[in-house]
């Protein structure tokens, strides 16, 4: 490509920018509010200033903290280099904070620097000139990402996670309209105001279920302070989905579980982030898993003592139970060839709400019944031995 074309790129991006930093300086810092149902897990607050970008981020799960970013921008709206600086959510943005990571171009090659097991380590990898970072729970990466769409109808970005680059794919629907592709947990809807930014973000078709609004002037320091006095007396946002695991014994039977149990927080479940007539993983993050120290029967279907991962169809009245024989995958890792059979799921109403998903198992006249559990729906079926 020619001197000529490249310098006409880059002055078409860098008036981009400039509009956007005007367009953010007259309202100060912008800011995204991220939650989950009808909790703020994030708040993140953000400018750029020409090729120059700032952030400053506070995350709720599994414990309040305080983040800094600093970036450098180039013509094709990646990043020529990053700094990420964690701080106290007690005392604010006070000294210098402590070195998280960092990203810097080389010549050819990136230098990646981070911390692991309080020791510092360097890698190199080839040069992404369109690279920005992924970071959990935090949606500035995104903004950045809309502006090397531009007029195309899509493009892939490279983000990089940890020490590996990973292609999310960004795609223009209509007007406002985009969507943001993970490369395994799904798509992203992303609607966009008349300048060109992100205005919401839904993952409800992803496994992290997060929405995300755009707002003005958030006060980062001041929510940090509030989100860390929350935690500290006991009201603090946790983990997403905290991992459970149970042993029932029950008649001479051991049934040992393992699995995620993500909360409510004001959702619609079964026939909303649940979908009806669609697999679930039954839980979250690594698939669900249970162990029967004896053979059994499960609705009629012969169960081998041993260890199987659990997966669910959900149905407005009823819903199918999945015994799959493989495990130590991931809940999203799910392959019907290792299907040791499917059961009839009873759907029930349950009189008081459930917070966090629970699989429990329990003594029934026909034997022992396993029951999951969330909202005010439990699906159940019956075991025998």
């Amino acid at each position: 490509m020619n001197s000529n074309m490249d310098t006409m790129r880059f002055l078409v991006f860098l008036s981009l920018l400039l509009y956007t930093s005007c367009h953010i300086t007259n309202k100060e810092y912008h800011s995204f509010v991220t939650q989950l149902g009808t909790d703020t897990l994030a708040v993140e607050s953000f400018k750029i200033h020409g090729t120059e970008f700032y952030a400053d981020v506070v995350v709720r799960s599994p414990k309040t903290t305080l983040t800094r970013y600093k970036a450098k921008l180039n013509a094709h709206g990646g990043i020529t280099s990053f700094k990420e600086y964690r701080f106290n959510p007690e005392k604010g943005f006070e000294g210098n904070g402590s070195f998280v990571r960092s990203i810097e171009t080389t010549g050819d090659s990136l230098e990646i620097t981070f911390l692991r097991n309080d020791e510092t380590k360097t890698i190199k990898m080839g040069q992404q000139t369109k690279l920005l970072p992924f970071i959990e729970y935090t949606h500035w990466p995104v903004e950045l990402a809309l502006l090397q769409l531009q007029n195309k109808d899509s493009v892939r970005i490279p983000m990089l996670a940890g020490s590996r680059i990973r292609n999310f794919l960004l795609t223009k629907i209509d007007e406002y309209s985009r969507s943001f592709r993970h490369p395994f947990r799904g798509v992203m809807d992303i609607t966009i105001n008349d300048a060109g930014e992100l205005e919401s973000l839904d993952a409800g078709k992803t496994t992290r279920k997060l929405t995300v609004q755009r707002t003005v002037g958030e006060d980062i320091e001041k929510l940090a302070l509030q989100f860390i006095k929350a935690e500290q007396k006991g009201d603090g946002f946790g983990a997403l989905s905290g991992a459970v695991e149970k042993e029932y014994n029950i008649n001479g039977l051991t049934i040992r579980l393992e699995y995620g149990s993500p909360s409510k927080r004001g959702r619609d479940l079964f026939g909303g982030i649940v979908p009806y007539g669609e697999r679930w993983r039954t839980g979250a993050n690594r698939a669900t898993h249970i162990r029967f120290d004896k053979n059994i029967l499960l609705e009629g279907l012969e169960v081998k003592a041993g260890e199987y991962t659990l997966f669910s169809i959900p149905e407005e009245d009823g819903g199918t139970l999945i015994i799959n024989t493989q495990t130590g995958q991931n809940g999203r890792n799910y392959n019907q060839e290792y299907d040791l059979g499917r059961i009839a799921l009873q759907k029930e109403a349950l009189s008081t709400s459930v917070e966090d998903f629970t699989i429990t198992v329990t003594e029934s006249e026909q034997g022992v019944r396993l029951n999951l559990a969330w909202g005010y729906t439990q699906y159940y079926c019956t075991i025998k031995f």
